[in-house]
C-alpha cells in the first residue's frame, strides 16, 4: 500500500505539479522540495531528491543523479541589486515577468551519476560534470571536474572518485560514458 502511494505521489508531482518541466522516469522526491525555473528545466531518469531540496534556476539534470536533503540549486543574480533608488527587497527579482538583468541566460548542467551531499549549494551556471561527487555542505560556484570529488566553501577538488586510471578507464567503458578515454590522456586533461 505505502509503496502504491509513493508511486502515485510521484506521478501527481510529474503530471501535475511540475508538468511544465521536462521530468524523466523514475524521479524520486522526499517530502518538501520545491522546483522552480524561469525557463527551462529538464530532469533526466532516475532523479533522487533528497526532502527540503530545492531548484530555483534554469537546469539540465542527467541520469542516475542524487541529491541529499536540503541540498539547493540557486540563482547567483535573482535580485537586481544594483537597481538604482530601490532596496533590494523592492528591486526586480528573476521571478518577475519585465526582469531583465544578469542570470537570465544562465544554465546549471548536471551530468549523469552526480552524487551530491547534505546540504550543499550549488550556484547557478556551473556544470557538474559526470561521475562527480559533491561533498556535504559545499558550495560550488565553479565547475566541477569529471569524476572527481570537491568539498569545501567554496568547493574545491580534494581527490580522484577512482583511485587510478585503470579503474577509471574500466569504469567510463562499463557505463558508455562521453568521456570514455580513446587515448592514454589522463581525464584530467578531457575537460
Amino acid at each position: 500500500m505505502l509503496q502504491l502511494l509513493r508511486r502515485l505521489r510521484f506521478f501527481f508531482l510529474r503530471s501535475i505539479v511540475y508538468r511544465h518541466y521536462e521530468i524523466g522516469p523514475g524521479f524520486y522526491c522526499g517530502l518538501g522540495i520545491k522546483i522552480w525555473a524561469k525557463s527551462r528545466l529538464k530532469i533526466g531518469k532516475n532523479f533522487y531528491m533528497g526532502k527540503g531540496s530545492i531548484i530555483e534556476a534554469d537546469a539540465e539534470i542527467g541520469d542516475n543523479v542524487i541529491w541529499g536533503n536540503n541540498v539547493a540549486l540557486v540563482g547567483k543574480y535573482d535580485h537586481h541589486y544594483q537597481q538604482i533608488g530601490l532596496t533590494i527587497r523592492q528591486a526586480s527579482a528573476i521571478r518577475d515577468n519585465d526582469y531583465e538583468w544578469k542570470g537570465l541566460s544562465l544554465l546549471t548542467v548536471i551530468e549523469n551519476d552526480v552524487w551530491v551531499g547534505y546540504g550543499s549549494i550549488l550556484m547557478s551556471g556551473v556544470t557538474i560534470c559526470e561521475g562527480s561527487i559533491v561533498a556535504a555542505g559545499s558550495v560550488v560556484t565553479k565547475n566541477v571536474e569529471p569524476y572527481s570529488i570537491y568539498a569545501g566553501v567554496p568547493a574545491k577538488k580534494i581527490a580522484n572518485r577512482f583511485d587510478n586510471e585503470q579503474d577509471l578507464k574500466l569504469h567510463l567503458e562499463l557505463v558508455n560514458s562521453k568521456y570514455l578515454l580513446k587515448s592514454n590522456v589522463p581525464i584530467r586533461t578531457v575537460v
